[in-house]
């Protein structure tokens, strides 16, 4: 079982180590599709997606968690 300090050091590893792979990304594709970036730019819009993604991933969390507190209430309202 993990702690709430682990968890909380992997996800700022996970999100720092994305950063990295999707700024690393954008400045290599960029290029092919015609756009070129100073990388202020490209480190801004990293950060936007970087936030977005955050966002999307704290929600699917909490639906999911909704979802497993839901069924073990049903299984536990089952139980004699």
């Amino acid at each position: 079982m993990q702690s709430r300090i682990g968890s909380v050091i992997e996800s700022l590893a996970n999100v720092a180590f994305g950063f990295g792979v999707a700024l690393v990304s954008q400045m290599l594709i960029f290029p092919l599709y015609g756009v070129h970036l100073p990388l202020s730019d490209n480190l801004w819009i990293t950060l936007w997606f970087t936030l977005i993604s955050l966002a999307r991933s704290y929600v699917l969390r909490r639906v999911f968690n909704s979802i497993t507190v839901r069924r073990l209430r049903a299984r536990s309202n089952k139980s004699p």
